[in-house]
């Protein structure tokens, strides 16, 4: 596929940073790592949350849905991406990442202030939601005013360089909302802090909005912009040059496809997917957790500058699809390392006593309830339940038609029981009796309620996690350049921010809900797995194939 060629070679001249431009770099990650903080909140408290505000379904219903409304904040950033983008090119990058910032403090903080569904019933999570989705259009606004104002400051040969600090603040953020949750635990109590502490750090960001906003006065507009705006130049209708012509939808299209899907992914697996699997499946502390994978952070964040300055004199593409395809064949056997270290007990359980559902495959189905109204009762459900609850991996198989589920704990079987027909008196008796059976059975063969903390290999976990994150910064570092390099100044900030967002949005924002979804469908701990790996390959080879080199193309 033919794309915009480079219109310049050779190497950069010298150029040291000015303070004019290191103010550019400084105001515009500060306010994207606050921004981002907002954002990533809620996916670090996705479990409390779920239990303040999806109470009236079960409890893996529950966790699902705190997911989703985790993702409906990605799904709507493409539309942000085109409302802040055409505003971006018509009005100036400035004032429209002042809008976005804006909107995304606020709604954070009514995050905090909003009563839970035992106060105010199904209003909270119809609330929350609306407010992810505004904190979602907020910020498919900003990632690409930022970006696209930094690249435009800096000097030639410098972009991957100078991009690769905005690049820093979405894992800054995190780490940030990561630190502040364990302050406030540590100081609170596990048992204060998921009653009510949780809301502190979602007030925090009024502090954080007041300092950004104050920040960003004192930026002047992009030179780019400003140079387009005095020669008359700027688009009249981003969308429409943006879209609706073929040449540049194509550029759209592979540099979604081809760049910012297997990057979100990638992304969204080293960070989200992994804290997810420590807490959820590995059923680690939540501060133990948070702390291996703020670790991580820590040590992982300057390869975003080193594979942004190295973008620089090799080049965006080789970096970002090298980082999808090791990622991709290495997930499996890093996240099994993972279970290894992180919780022995049960790696160890599943080798020696593996676990299998032995059912007639009608009567299974899959166990997300929207309503709180489905009654999974057949003796296959009762079973799978109980298993998911614990976090227990297990494999199918084929019983015959009608017959009742057993569960194979290594040599050991263990009969569910069919409640369809009973009262629900009877059932709740019936099903404490078996949870009970299963639970000794289980116990017996090994299987732990929770990570048993002295037996964790920390830093073999702490290793685990930051080669993820690595993984994280081969991608994401380079991408900014890449995006702002591959489209026009007069349509940049429209044409760069859609395929970011739905690849980060939709690609990478429901990667938890899919992947989560996969292994409840079918037990296996891993199987949620397939679905970055097999995004981040379908990127490599669109993107080796189809887009082009542009380090050295002239962005003015």
């Amino acid at each position: 596929m033919a794309a915009i060629n480079s219109t310049s070679t050779g190497s950069a001249p010298k150029h040291s940073i000015t303070k004019e431009e290191r103010k550019v770099i400084f105001a515009s990650s500060l306010g994207t790592v606050f921004e981002w903080y907002d954002f990533y909140l809620y996916g670090s408290l996705a479990a409390i949350i779920a239990k303040h505000f999806f109470a009236g379904v079960n409890e893996t219903t529950s966790f699902i849905f705190a997911l989703l409304a985790f993702a409906a904040g990605f799904a709507v950033r493409p539309f942000g991406a085109i409302v802040f983008g055409r505003l971006g090119d018509m009005i100036g990058r400035k004032h429209t990442f002042l809008i976005t910032i804006v909107i995304m403090g606020v709604s954070t903080a009514v995050v905090g202030l909003l009563p839970s569904y035992a106060t105010i019933g199904v209003a909270a999570p119809v609330i929350l939601i609306t407010l992810r989705l505004l904190q979602g259009l907020a910020l498919g606004g900003e990632y690409g005013g930022a970006a696209t104002y930094v690249a435009e400051h800096a000097p030639k040969g410098k972009r991957g360089f100078f991009t690769a600090w905005i690049q820093t603040t979405a894992t800054m953020g995190l780490f940030l909302s990561l630190l502040v949750i364990l302050a406030c635990r540590t100081a609170l109590g596990t048992e204060a802090f998921e009653a009510w502490g949780w809301r502190i750090p979602f007030l925090l960001s009024i502090v954080l909005l007041a300092i950004s906003v104050y920040i960003r006065l004192q930026l002047n507009e992009s030179p780019v912009f400003l140079k387009m705006k005095a020669e008359g130049k700027q688009s009249k209708a981003p969308l429409t040059e943006s879209f609706a012509r073929w040449d540049n939808l194509k550029v759209v299209i592979m540099s979604l496809l081809g760049g910012t899907a297997g990057q979100a992914v990638v992304w969204y697996t080293g960070q989200f997917y992994a804290l997810f699997f420590l807490l959820q499946t590995l059923k680690i502390d939540p501060q133990t957790a948070n702390l291996l994978i703020a670790g991580s952070l820590l040590i992982g964040t300057p390869f975003f500058i080193i594979f942004g300055s190295l973008s620089d004199r090799i080049g965006r593409k080789k970096i970002i699809m090298a980082g999808c395809i090791i990622a991709a064949f290495t997930y499996f056997p890093i996240f099994k390392a993972l279970t290894q270290y992180g919780n022995p007990d049960v790696f160890v359980a599943q080798a020696q006593n593996p676990v299998v559902v032995i059912a007639d495959p009608e009567q299974c189905s899959f166990q997300f309830d929207p309503v709180g109204k489905a009654k999974f009762t057949s003796s296959c459900d009762v079973a799978k339940s109980l298993l998911a609850k614990r976090a227990i991996p297990y494999q199918n198989q084929h019983a015959e038609p009608g017959s009742l589920t057993q569960i194979q704990i290594g040599e050991r079987q263990v009969p569910s029981f069919d409640g369809s027909s009973l009262a629900s008196a009877d059932f709740k008796l019936r099903n404490d009796a078996f949870t009970a059976t299963l639970g000794a059975a289980l116990k017996e063969a090994g299987y732990p309620e929770k990570a048993d903390p002295n037996k964790i290999n920390y830093p073999m976990v702490l290793l685990l996690l930051t080669i993820l994150v690595i993984y994280v910064t081969m991608v994401y570092g380079p991408i900014a350049a890449w995006l702002v390099e591959l489209f026009p100044a007069r349509i940049r900030y429209t044409s760069m921010s859609l395929p970011y967002h739905i690849g980060n949005g939709w690609f990478g924002g429901f990667l938890p809900t899919v992947a989560f979804a996969m292994v409840a469908a079918t037990g296996d701990i891993y199987y949620g797995l397939w679905y970055p790996i097999v995004i981040a390959l379908m990127t490599a080879v669109l993107g080796i194939l189809f887009l082009p080199e542009t380090k050295d193309r002239d962005i003015t």
